[in-house]
């Protein structure tokens, strides 16, 4: 093959030979003629001059106008998603796109990143703090299924945990969940931990201020199955199970907040709530998505469950 043009006055001896490799994929070019596969599939393999969409060309021969034309064209490709050497592409499901498109855009996202909130459910806990003053400064948290944090952030900052306003009143924030989670200043984590173990219970009682908690916080969701009526009823179960540590755990006239899916089991947690607190609630804050079945049951006044001892 030989090319006429500007450039070709440079001898190849003098220069050391190194080979281009370009893979067209779909695009055709009036220098070089490459048979196009039928899969048109990325293989895992280096390229070579056998491989039927990859021209092995050594640049000597080439005038180097030619060769920066070759190497634009293949950063071109690369950028419109074609294949080339060395370029990689990652595949992802309708599903996928779909959640990506919509968490970037996300308005809760955004502010998360802007206000460093771990993540966007912090606002759900500031829009149900704001309305019904459920977080002061003195108060002790105790923060179940607390990763990655962000509720933990929302309730140092309202209970003043972190001792950043000298003439209010220091709170304490207690977060536990299976996960790790970074530490917080004004926060103390427990975790890898379940809430439900009893060796866990007896140390959440050791390490909060009195033995108890003014309020209790729930974000738990057990692993999602996929299968709707499932999750759901594992999710009421955990709330329970909480629910059965607050006469031992939760001062009386405290709170207890927690995270559920809507659905036929729910009315066994409201009935609880409303036989063990004076006041019960649900809500739906603005940052939980409108499609999302996920609703907060807010217990306040707490009466004491039945065969609970006193502290």
């Amino acid at each position: 093959m030989t090319f006429a043009g500007r450039g070709m006055g440079h001898s190849s001896a003098h220069r050391k030979p190194c080979f281009l490799a370009v893979r067209l994929c779909q695009v055709t070019s009036p220098l070089v003629s490459v048979p196009i596969s039928k899969s048109g599939q990325r293989e895992p393999r280096a390229p070579t001059s056998s491989d039927p969409r990859v021209y092995m060309m050594p640049t000597c021969l080439l005038p180097f106008p030619v060769i920066r034309s070759l190497k634009l064209l293949c950063a071109s490709l690369q950028r419109q998603g074609f294949h080339t050497a060395g370029g990689h592409y990652k595949g992802r499901t309708g599903a996928e796109h779909l959640w990506l498109t919509r968490h970037l855009k996300d308005p809760f996202v955004k502010a998360a990143k802007v206000e460093s909130y771990r993540c966007r459910s912090a606002f759900k806990l500031l829009e149900v703090n704001e309305r019904h003053q459920i977080l002061r400064p003195g108060l002790r948290v105790l923060d179940c299924g607390a990763a990655p944090g962000a509720w933990s952030q929302v309730a140092v900052q309202r209970v003043n945990a972190a001792g950043t306003d000298p003439g209010a009143p220091v709170g304490f924030v207690l977060g536990v969940d299976l996960l790790h989670i970074f530490p917080l200043e004004g926060a103390t984590f427990l975790c890898p931990a379940d809430v439900t173990d009893p060796r866990t219970f007896q140390r959440i009682r050791e390490l909060l201020p009195g033995g108890r908690a003014d309020v209790i916080l729930s974000d738990m969701a057990p692993n999602a199955t996929g299968i709707r009526g499932l999750d759901h009823d594992r999710l009421i179960s955990l709330c329970l199970s909480l629910l059965d540590l607050a006469p031992d755990t939760l001062c009386p006239g405290g709170t207890f907040l927690c995270k559920t899916w809507a659905g036929s089991q729910s009315h066994r947690l409201q009935k609880r709530l409303t036989e063990e607190f004076q006041n019960t609630k649900t809500v739906k804050p603005e940052a939980s998505r409108k499609e999302s079945s996920e609703v907060y049951f807010l217990a306040t006044q707490y009466r004491r469950g039945k065969g609970s001892v006193k502290a």
